[in-house]
């Protein structure tokens, strides 16, 4: 037994990461838009103004991706495009492009996910507070509402939020990423909470408004895993406790933005620990964060590696400077397909599904005019073995989506990542399908029997 009949085989992209057509057709001011033509934020100087202008060339991806045999599609609505000020006027172009980018996946036969938030807030909104607005459950709920009023009479597979530790953690305390804050430990935990809570909205608007059946998801990273370096059952338990660790760090936890969607509650040992900081929480809040939903994302890259110590805690096995790496740089993990599934749906007893995976690599057009990258061949087959292999131990696996389609503008660090399965030359927007491409290709085509 290895993928279901019905595997969702797709790739997944994100808006400011691909769209373009930064100032088109009515579309509002993001906070990527501001963040990214600020000086210093970006480590290459550039910005998502174009990206890989899917905008424009939304037909030519598609017409590659049913080239490719992918038969879903996982994308990000950009929320200023559909409501400029964030709250009000909803921009009817803006709807037009999303509505032709449905129909046309639909004609290929391939089946759209729909992330609503992938990092784009509206300016307006972030000049109103933006995740410490109490509001902000409400206008995502009305946001959602517009949506599903024009969208889901064809689409059935929504996700709410993509990566709210990156959001919120980078974007709110680290500085990193937009709108590029470092806020203190309590501002950041209620804002946490806040974005929690417009999940909770997003899902009960979702059910309120859809018109077809709809399958809901949440996609937090899922990069705060540890993989046992034996299968002693002293190091896999070790591990499994520090996957769910969350005392230390709430903002990139696994536990502090999952326990409370899928357990209707914050991991008990972390609020304890964090008892100064914790946000206010209003008598309903938890039952509207844990609305019931069908599967959870998995965004994940890499695991960190562990083994027990005498007192059965987790030590973290340090890698030494040779390691596998990709050029990110990442470490090259494979057994987080395994144990990060087999650990999330032990713990929350829900579907999975792979919502990103995927490798940065130093990709170019060689002499023959093909972009030759077995790099990304090797690592995609080693972790798509993984995640077999967790589907042949029982767990429920329902898609696996790589990161990326097309080469993009790849957040903080501009153009410098490519992790495309579609090479993209940004000056002419000209497309060529990786070595890659094919081989994932044929993997679909044998759903998997042929790694």
């Amino acid at each position: 037994m290895g993928f279901a009949d019905d595997f969702a085989w797709g790739a997944a992209t994100a808006s400011y990461q691909n769209e373009g057509g930064a100032y088109e057709e009515g579309k509002g001011l993001s906070i990527w838009d501001v963040f990214t033509h600020q000086p210093g934020r970006v480590e290459d100087g550039t910005n998502g103004d174009v990206a890989s202008d899917q905008f424009h060339h939304i037909d030519e991806d598609i017409n590659m991706m049913h080239q490719l045999s992918m038969n879903a599609y996982r994308f990000s609505l950009c929320w200023p495009r559909i409501i400029p000020g964030g709250t009000g006027q909803v921009n009817r172009k803006g709807l037009d492009f999303y509505d032709h980018m449905v129909d046309t996946l639909l004609q290929k036969d391939i089946t759209p996910y729909i992330t609503l938030f992938h990092w784009d807030l509206p300016y307006d909104l972030f000049l109103r507070g933006g995740w410490l607005n109490p509001d902000m459950p409400k206008w995502f709920a009305d946001y959602t509402t517009v949506v599903m009023e024009r969208l889901s009479d064809r689409v059935n597979h929504w996700i709410t939020q993509n990566e709210p530790q990156c959001f919120i953690g980078s974007g709110l305390e680290g500085g990193l990423h937009a709108p590029g804050l470092k806020m203190n430990k309590r501002d950041v935990l209620q804002a946490a909470h806040i974005a929690l809570l417009s999940h909770g909205y997003g899902v009960q608007a979702i059910k309120a408004g859809a018109k077809l059946k709809p399958v809901i998801g949440y996609a937090p990273a899922s990069w705060w895993l540890w993989s046992p370096v034996t299968d002693s059952p002293a190091d896999i338990e070790a591990c499994r406790k520090q996957t769910f660790n969350a005392k230390e760090e709430q903002a990139g936890s696994s536990a502090w933005w999952m326990d409370p969607v899928f357990l209707g509650h914050y991991p008990q040992d972390a609020a304890e620990a964090m008892r100064d900081y914790m946000p206010s929480i209003g008598s309903d809040d938890m039952k509207i964060i844990s609305q019931p939903i069908d599967f959870l994302g998995m965004n994940v890259y890499q695991s960190y590696l562990g083994k027990a110590d005498e007192q059965g805690e987790c030590v973290t096995v340090k890698r030494t400077d040779g390691y596998d790496r990709t050029a990110y740089p990442w470490p090259v993990t494979p057994q987080a397909l395994y144990w990060g599934p087999k650990f999330l749906s032990e713990r929350y007893h829900t579907q999975i599904i792979v919502t990103e995976n995927g490798i940065s690599n130093v990709d170019w057009v060689h002499l023959d005019g093909k972009v030759h990258d077995p790099q990304r061949i090797d690592f995609t087959a080693r972790y798509l073995r993984e995640l077999r292999r967790a589907a042949q131990d029982g767990v429920d696996i329902a898609g696996y989506f790589h990161w990326t389609l097309t080469d993009n503008f790849e957040w903080a660090t501009g153009f410098a990542n490519r992790f495309g399965l579609i090479y993209v030359d940004f000056p002419t927007q000209k497309r060529i399908i990786k070595d890659s491409g094919f081989w994932y290709r044929d993997v679909i085509r044998s759903n998997g029997a042929n790694l």
